[in-house]
């Protein structure tokens, strides 16, 4: 999606980049060999709507869990390794459909070629991950701490692999700063044609990392940069996938959903506005259809702010007033307004 067409790569049964959709990943915060903690976590982000998920490989155990893992979930699975040429090869050899490496710290050139032969052999697509803390003392040293250093640290590491063959690479240059992380993707961006994952890391706990995440990768989706998109939260992960659909939705890049809008309120207001958005607001949550329903404080701008909305209500301290289109189709009493408020919107959605 975006102004950006990248080359188009496939992971399992998805492909990203090349104009299709933003994908929503998440990250296991379980021990990858508890296959059951692991399996269960992977199911609950897929009812969420996580479309790849990443999982840790920290030995010999979680890598030959990958297989198991595989065979009892339904998105695609990315192995992420560290330090260890033999762990890689061995998610890949046990059904990665996609791993997650930094070749800066794989073990040197010879690790390199010996993971690259191994991507290629199974077709695989792979992660070059880059961020503020592994950036090469070199690089580091010309550069500083800036985005022109992880750009360029990321490329080295992409011109390795290239150099023994592999091509379907994806790229992520992520900082913890919102300036740094939106300039490294721009910058990184003008200089390839590879799918770019984009995400701010070590973003924070929930409402910190939903503000710096939404600045950042909002700015980034705009611009039409950023193929799948990961908002990192110290958190349980189905809050990440959470707040990457209303990401991708607020930016519009998903416009299959119900979209409640609901004025702040004032001093106008007479009414418990606010509650009742918040009800609508978590009925609706599931739905997968493009529907515009509006919760207006009063009637002195409601039906007129909300013209646009397929339906809408607005109301006054003893009654409320439905609109559809922005034109009122009814007048109801306050304690009734909830109730007869649900049943037009269930008109919609049943």
């Amino acid at each position: 999606m975006g102004n950006k067409t990248t080359k188009k790569i496939k992971i399992g049964g998805l492909y990203i980049g090349g104009g299709e959709s933003v994908k929503i990943q998440s990250m296991c915060t379980t021990k990858t060999s508890d296959i059951p903690s692991t399996v269960a976590q992977i199911k609950g982000l897929e009812d969420a709507g996580c479309e790849i998920i990443r999982v840790s490989v920290l030995d010999e155990e979680d890598a030959r869990a990958v297989k198991n893992i595989k065979n009892k979930i339904n998105i695609p699975l990315v192995a992420d390794i560290h330090f260890s040429s033999k762990l890689a090869v061995l998610s890949i050899e046990n059904g990665a459909d996609k791993v997650r490496i930094n070749p800066g710290n794989i073990g040197g050139e010879d690790k390199v070629k010996l993971v690259a032969d191994c991507i290629k052999a199974h077709k695989i697509p792979v992660r070059v991950g880059v961020n503020t803390g592994s950036i090469e003392k070199e690089i580091l040293a010309k550069y500083g701490k800036t985005d022109a250093a992880l750009v360029e640290s990321a490329l080295h590491s992409v011109s390795l692999l290239e150099k023994y063959g592999v091509n379907d690479i994806v790229i992520s240059v992520k900082a913890s700063s919102v300036p740094l992380t939106v300039g490294a993707y721009r910058l990184l961006s003008k200089r390839t044609e590879y799918p770019l994952h984009i995400g701010v890391t070590e973003a924070g706990t929930y409402e910190m990392a939903v503000v710096k995440s939404s600045a950042a990768l909002g700015a980034l989706l705009l611009d039409g940069i950023g193929d799948t998109v990961r908002v990192s939260i110290t958190d349980d992960p189905v809050k990440e996938v959470y707040a990457a659909l209303r990401l991708l939705r607020a930016v519009g890049l998903d416009n299959d959903f119900v979209n409640v809008i609901s004025c702040p309120t004032c001093g106008r207001c007479e009414w418990d506005s606010m509650e009742l958005a918040k009800k609508v607001s978590s009925y609706v949550e599931k739905y997968r259809i493009p529907l515009k329903i509006a919760v207006m404080g009063c009637v002195v701008n409601g039906p007129g702010e909300a013209k646009d909305c397929d339906i809408g209500i607005a109301g006054a301290q003893d009654s409320c007033v439905i609109f559809k289109g922005g034109e009122i189709v009814g007048k109801v009493a306050a304690k009734d307004a909830e109730a007869e408020f649900f049943k037009e919107i269930d008109a919609y959605l049943k």
